[in-house]
């Protein structure tokens, strides 16, 4: 099994935040000073991201939610634990909250989805692929990166860029590939019995806040929090509110 890198700060109930697509456990470094005061936050590279050893390709959402879910028990010997994802981590959180949901206590998705691929965004997924395998990471990650942000200019998205071009090419194509096949998972948001946290940009064009306020409803426990100033990328545009919107929720679902 793939050795996962993590990082752990603070004391208190652990919370999991697993990042998004073509980043890694850095992508938390602003928001963990704040979370840390009162609970063990862990971050983790995804299986082929950061410092974590790669997976084989191809693979599913199913096969990193395994890994992650085989790390938090065996690794970090959890029996509870919160786990919030953004985006790509949203996919894996709730993979796993499918196969496994008496080991968290909440569950959150940050900029994220239960909806499966369109027929559209799978032809786009495609073209993702075959623009990489032509051209390589960085020129793809320089024009994916900025329309993520509400302020396409602003020293995050420099910082963004460069996080995003150290992602192997190996790893964009087959995380591509499992995004674009994953399957529905709103049954998930209707199942799950414990609070879920949907935090959204409104000026978010990946995940439309108006989609995440549909899918919010299917929850018995639901928390919807929108970020009024920021697109997909909540925790480095809104640091303040991102933090503050994650410690209400661990606070409340603990």
């Amino acid at each position: 099994m793939a050795a996962i890198h993590y990082t752990e700060r603070g004391n208190g109930f652990p919370v999991v935040l697993i990042h998004g697509f073509c980043e890694n456990h850095l992508i938390w470094e602003q928001v963990i000073p704040n979370l840390s005061t009162e609970f063990r936050i862990i971050t983790i590279d995804l299986p082929g991201f950061g410092e974590s050893d790669p997976i084989s390709s191809p693979h599913t959402i199913d096969d990193v939610a395994e890994i992650i879910l085989g790390f938090i028990s065996n690794d970090l010997k959890l029996d509870s634990c919160i786990a919030l994802g953004h985006s790509l981590g949203g996919y894996v959180v709730l993979a796993m909250a499918d196969k496994q949901e008496a080991l968290f206590a909440g569950i959150g998705l940050i900029h994220s989805t239960a909806n499966a691929d369109l027929p559209e965004r799978k032809a786009a997924r495609n073209k993702v692929i075959e623009f990489v395998t032509a051209h390589g990471v960085e020129p793809f990650v320089q024009s994916f990166i900025p329309p993520l942000f509400f302020n396409q200019t602003g020293p995050a998205v420099v910082r963004t860029v460069d996080l995003a071009a150290s992602t192997p090419r190996a790893t964009l194509i087959s995380y591509t590939e499992a995004m674009r096949d994953r399957p529905d998972r709103n049954y998930v948001l209707a199942g799950f019995t414990k609070p879920i946290l949907f935090l959204a940009g409104k000026h978010d064009t990946i995940i439309p806040l108006e989609a995440v306020q549909t899918q919010s409803l299917q929850a018995s426990h639901a928390q919807v929090i929108v970020l009024e100033k920021s697109a997909h990328m909540g925790m480095l545009e809104q640091i303040h509110e991102t933090s503050e919107a994650i410690l209400s929720f661990v606070r409340l679902s603990i």
